[in-house]
């Protein structure tokens, strides 16, 4: 948890148990917001536009799409790529196809080669430099503000400070760079069109300028952001329920050791 220390309150709790605390935090978070991380995919590969007026398009907003997505493929399908989600290992897309992240790495495999895991890659890589830029600089420009605004007293309000502005700052970068994580969905769902028709209009993209141009063209600048909306829901729960979680486990340890130690 960076700028943020457990210790603070007196808590007795090793970097051990910090590291675990965090770790546990940050899986349990991933499976609760996995749900509007479907969501969010959904609206990104949707060529239609995301309103009601538009009537070739499935899905139009987080509730409209939750319901629809639970009706007509059950509960489990907001955990779809949920396992490679948590391995960090290939994208969501290809599981949505398959029926096992091993049926779906075999297939991708054999069918197109190993590149096949790596579409995608270009924006990732571009989007890496300029939204670490921006987090510190904003994390930075938001923590003077927060203390002109509203001078720090101890060690809790330091963290507070440090969770508002990490908090505002991811929002704000993930904003900027947004575009850059749309096109690595579509490309990375390149070659299953088939697969996809049912969910609506399909389109096979040449490369990152293509995607761009492509999304432009047909959808507009407002195409670039498609999604964004569960997308900066998912990061403030995310934050809340990681911080939640990291604090409840803490509290956790440094109990066990009071009860454990002699009077």
């Amino acid at each position: 948890m960076v700028g943020y220390d457990p210790k603070a309150d007196g808590r007795n709790i090793s970097s051990f148990e910090v590291a675990v605390a965090g770790s546990v935090s940050g899986l349990v978070t991933r499976v609760m917001i996995s749900p509007l991380d479907v969501i969010k995919i959904r609206f990104q590969l949707q060529i239609e536009r995301l309103s009601r007026s538009d009537p070739g398009a499935k899905y139009h907003g987080i509730l409209q799409a939750g319901r629809q997505i639970l009706q007509e493929e059950g509960p489990t399908a907001f955990w779809k790529g949920h396992v490679p989600a948590q391995l960090l290992s290939i994208g969501y897309g290809a599981v949505q196809v398959y029926k096992t992240l091993r049926e779906a790495v075999v297939t991708m495999y054999r069918t197109e080669g190993p590149l096949v895991f790596y579409k995608g890659l270009n924006p990732t890589l571009i989007a890496i430099f300029p939204y670490a830029g921006f987090q510190f600089s904003f994390y930075s420009a938001l923590k003077h503000v927060h203390e002109w605004v509203i001078p720090t007293e101890g060690a809790n309000s330091e963290n507070l400070k440090n969770l508002l502005c990490g908090s505002g700052a991811g929002v704000i970068s993930k904003t900027l760079t947004y575009p850059l994580d749309l096109f690595k969905k579509r490309l990375q769902v390149g070659g299953f069109e088939r697969a996809r028709a049912t969910f609506g209009q399909v389109r096979s993209y040449k490369g990152l300028l293509d995607c761009a141009r492509q999304v432009l063209r047909e959808e507009g600048p407002r195409g670039f952001f498609k999604g964004l909306s569960p997308s900066l829901l998912k990061a403030a729960l995310a934050t809340g329920f990681v911080f939640f979680w990291y604090e409840l486990f803490c509290n956790l340890f440094h109990h066990m050791k009071k009860a454990d130690s002699p009077r």
